[in-house]
């Protein structure tokens, strides 16, 4: 669902890209004023004028109607039913939310969980202390196993008092890697102990990841993230179910 890559655009608030070469029309600037942020214009038939804008976290297209004094909102099909807001919208919104939103994820602290070279790569918020985590980890073993699928656990800690504590020590540990593995497979009989002290180069990161978890406005986990065919972030709350895990995964 592209509303899920929308309910992260304020990590975008700073590279909105507004139209510096234009004057926005009078009743463009009202719905600015009401909290709409244009991300740029684009041309429409019929002598609308069209503008790509994000609004109370969605995207959405604008249409200025020729007398410049009125606006339209919501998607515009012509003859044929083809969807013409669709094309602007993912050229002005969805690309460069996916592209922002995938280098903060890339730039976290995050335990590699396959190979470095697989093709597809899944970023998803883990908590040491989540079984939906563990059982979305069971899913994966297929694609991870075969080389085609490489998840990336952006440790945080948000379901118990000691999950913080068991998130630093997987990362502290000398192998972040095999220590996560380890966990993972023994499922409830784990014996991942919680560090008593967390180092404060480790509180960093977990607090790093846990301002990007806000950030997103995401409060559970597993929350993953995954690029579709066509390159646009995705979005699965909680294990998937096997007809999603496949589109998510690709082919075994």
């Amino acid at each position: 669902m592209r509303i899920s890559i929308l309910a992260l655009a304020s990590v975008l608030a700073a590279q909105s890209s507004l139209l510096q070469a234009e004057e926005l029309p009078a009743a463009i600037k009202a719905l600015e004023a009401k909290g709409a942020t244009i991300k740029g214009s684009f041309d429409a038939p019929g002598g609308l004028k069209g503008y790509a804008a994000q609004y109370q976290k969605q995207a959405m297209a604008l249409y200025l109607t020729a007398d410049g004094k009125h606006v339209l909102a919501g998607n515009l099909f012509d003859e044929k039913g083809e969807d013409l807001s669709e094309a602007p919208l993912q050229k002005l919104v969805y690309e460069p939310m996916t592209k922002e939103m995938w280098n903060q994820m890339e730039s976290s602290t995050w335990i590699a969980d396959g190979a470095s070279t697989a093709p597809k790569v899944i970023y998803l918020f883990s908590d040491a202390n989540c079984p939906y985590c563990n059982m979305f980890w069971e899913q994966a073993r297929p694609w991870v196993k075969s080389g085609k699928v490489q998840l990336r656990h952006i440790m945080v800690g948000v379901i118990r008092e000691d999950s913080a504590a068991k998130a630093a020590a997987l990362l502290a540990d000398a192998n972040p890697e095999l220590a996560l593995q380890k966990h993972e497979q023994a499922g409830k009989s784990s014996t991942l102990k919680a560090l008593q002290s967390i180092p404060k180069d480790i509180q960093a990161k977990l607090d790093g990841n846990m301002k990007l978890m806000e950030d997103m406005g995401l409060s559970a986990t597993p929350s993953i993230f995954y690029k579709d065919e066509n390159g646009n972030l995705q979005q699965q709350q909680g294990a998937p179910s096997p007809q999603v895990l496949a589109k998510m995964m690709g082919p075994k």
